[in-house]
């Protein structure tokens, strides 16, 4: 069976974005594919996190893929850091990988900012733990966003150069997995703007952890525009609010852009938004409340988690051996 890796990053006030765009489709592959889903905390802190919300944070991922429906008996659920093969496999990489191919990163360049040089060394070379993440396992397939699409050919670039480099066909080479409807979801009161947890206003985002009511305000309080829905998605250029709130409707539904507009052909947007709301409510208010309900069991939460870096290592030591081995270490 081909393997799946995925990793959400323990920054804290998961939102729909998130649930869309990686922890709902993870649910999805986990009957197709052999599915390792992982807390990244070691790319966490590449910007600075307090510890304490640290912890917090990664047990918050964790209790959001369960409550969501990632069944922890049939996948690996574990955080990054309890796996050293990740650090381990990295540095490799970090010898492997061009500086040229960092270089033309555009994620370090959007975080980084006009502080580059004030950045850390961590965050630069992130694209080479994103690779060891991946290739520590031989995952086949990764599921991505469009954000993440530069990250996942430098791995490809990383393990092709390393085959050769060495002679081997040792890692494979990844294949993405990108997704349809919403899988970039939008601020809801700018939607030029990706949904996001440092945005000021508590109204341009849907947490996991919000109630019913607070999901109901904040789709009501959604930015539109005065005109009425168009019939087909081409009526929605021009119009970033509008096709953000269609996205989103279609992927809470399972449905395609084009069926919901059909449906709402020329419909005002309250009872868009009415709707809207209670389907909201319906998908994500019952994550919301085992999410918190977990969040009260911490000793569970981190049990699964020490049980599946176990078995991440039982995957990934044999693998590491083999690198080690391959480049030339004593011992290995």
């Amino acid at each position: 069976m081909n393997r799946i890796f995925s990793g959400v990053q323990p920054t804290g006030n998961l939102h729909l974005g998130n649930y869309l765009g990686a922890i709902r489709n993870w649910v999805a592959l986990q009957g197709d594919f052999d599915c390792i889903f992982c807390v990244v905390d070691m790319h966490a802190i590449t910007l600075w996190q307090d510890p304490k919300d640290l912890v917090h944070n990664t047990r918050e991922v964790a209790a959001a893929m369960i409550a969501s429906g990632v069944d922890p008996e049939r996948n690996i659920i574990f955080n990054q850091s309890q796996v050293s093969g990740h650090a381990e496999l990295a540095w490799i990489f970090n010898c492997v990988a061009r500086v040229g191919w960092l270089n033309r990163m555009t994620q370090f360049k959007e975080k980084a900012g006009k502080n580059r040089e004030n950045a850390s060394v961590g965050l630069y070379a992130y694209p080479n733990l994103m690779a060891a993440d991946i290739l520590l396992y031989k995952a086949t397939h990764v599921p991505v966003g469009e954000d993440q699409k530069q990250h996942l050919e430098l791995t490809r670039d990383i393990a092709i150069k390393f085959n050769n480099d060495f002679g081997v066909e040792l890692f494979p080479v990844v294949e993405p997995l990108i997704f349809g409807a919403a899988t970039r979801v939008m601020s809801l009161k700018d939607g030029s703007k990706k949904m996001s947890k440092s945005d000021p206003s508590e109204l341009s985002r849907i947490t996991m952890t919000d109630d019913a009511d607070a999901i109901a305000k904040k789709i009501r309080k959604a930015r539109t525009d005065p005109d009425p829905l168009p019939g087909i998605p081409d009526g929605l250029d021009g119009r970033p609010e509008a096709a953000n709130l269609a996205g989103i409707f279609a992927a809470l539904s399972d449905r395609t852009v084009a069926d919901v507009l059909g449906e709402y052909d020329g419909a005002p947007f309250s009872r868009f938004k009415t709707d809207l709301s209670d389907l909201a409510v319906a998908k994500l208010a019952p994550i919301g409340d085992e999410m918190r309900r977990l969040m009260a069991d911490t000793a569970y939460v981190d049990g699964l988690l020490t049980a599946g870096a176990a078995k991440a290592r039982d995957i990934a030591a044999p693998i590491l051996a083999e690198v080690k081995k391959v480049v030339g270490f004593l011992g290995a």
